[in-house]
């Protein structure tokens, strides 16, 4: 079982909520939550992409910084972690990601990857005026096909001249060519989406369940889908920590922070804009307060509750590591490395290996 950081590179983290930590985010937090993973041992921090926020009263993700310009700071502030940057496809050209990537990957002595975000939310790109139009929805996982294909081949062969549909290159040239394999990760759900991590990618991030019901499914269906490709890629679970002392200051945690939901904020994430939040239906309220969390399931409790459940979630067959977020991620990251790893079965799986 790998771990990871899903760095807070957008204010307030992953929690829709006026109650829970608030703040901007900055270089200075990345770097005290990156190295403080690599003290406690985490394989691995991602930083995401994102270019426009939710808004609400907590101005969700209005505040964000910029992935690729981040991991190359860390990468000079770090000696041990894997670090991965998101791109958008639709924002940079692969021959110019291509050239950044081998650029952090000198800096961090070839501890650098991409993570291909896609695209798919239209309001991030209409705003620059990349949106190539609503075909896009179908088209995307075809775009980053090219897309990955086109650095691949620079990354091989220091020069491509690469034809398809929506890239075509002319003698272009990279080098230096990078140290290694550049590896790459995705978060594809769809079949599509995890046909193309399949045959691209490394490593396919998912949003689970606390239960472990839809992680058993998809590890389930993208071994099926691996196998077709004649490939091996693993599943990297997304998971909300909620650390306490005991399990009951855990949970009046976790309920103070629904209780604070930005339900304005929830209503434009999930597509709701028009949507009374003022809500005088307690059935809409709940729904709303159930997206708090972005439908990330959650780890709640004490050190030896959160021990537990990963344990269980870990013996899921093809999971192969867990992407977390905190509630206070500095301390969160300390927390979990000091208190609960120790207790991590999982672990002492790979420590006597």
């Amino acid at each position: 079982m790998d771990f990871g950081v899903f760095l807070p590179i957008g204010n307030n983290g992953w929690m829709l909520s006026a109650t829970s930590p608030q703040y901007k985010p900055s270089f200075e937090l990345n770097k005290a939550v990156t190295l403080a993973a690599e003290k406690h041992g985490f394989e691995f921090v991602l930083s995401m992409v994102k270019l426009r926020g939710f808004g609400g009263k907590t101005e969700f993700w209005d505040y964000n910084l910029e992935s690729f310009t981040l991991m190359a700071g860390l990468a000079a502030v770090t000696s041990k972690i894997q670090l991965y940057a998101s791109v958008a496809t639709l924002t940079l050209h692969p021959a110019m990601v291509a050239r950044m990537a081998v650029t952090i990957d000198d800096i961090s002595r070839g501890r650098f990857g991409i993570n291909i975000v896609s695209g798919w939310n239209r309001s991030e790109y209409h705003q620059m005026g990349v949106w190539p139009g609503d075909s896009h929805y179908a088209e995307r996982y075809d775009h980053a096909t090219e897309y990955v294909q086109v650095m691949k081949e620079l990354w091989s062969g220091g020069a491509s001249n690469f034809k398809g549909k929506y890239f075509e290159l002319d003698d272009c040239r990279l080098l230096p060519r990078p140290s290694h394999d550049i590896p790459l990760v995705c978060a594809g759900a769809s079949e599509r989406g995890m046909e193309f991590c399949a045959e691209h990618g490394d490593y396919n991030f998912m949003i689970a369940d606390t239960e472990g019901t839809n992680l058993r499914a998809f590890n389930e269906q993208l071994a099926g889908v691996s196998a077709k490709a004649g490939r091996k890629v693993g599943t990297y679970a997304l998971y909300t920590v909620i650390l306490a002392d005991t399990d009951e200051e855990a949970k009046a945690r976790e309920q103070h922070y629904r209780g604070g939901a930005d339900l304005d904020a929830i209503a434009f994430m999930t597509g709701q804009a028009s949507l009374d939040t003022a809500g005088t239906t307690a059935s809409v309220i709940t729904q709303l307060q159930g997206v708090t969390f972005m439908g990330i399931g959650l780890l709640v409790g004490s050190p030896a509750t959160v021990a537990r459940e990963i344990d269980r979630l870990a013996e899921i067959p093809g999971t192969a590591g867990m992407m977390l977020t905190f509630d206070d991620f500095v301390l969160g990251v300390e927390r979990f490395g000091s208190e609960v790893m120790p207790l991590l079965g999982c672990r002492q799986a790979v420590a006597a290996d």
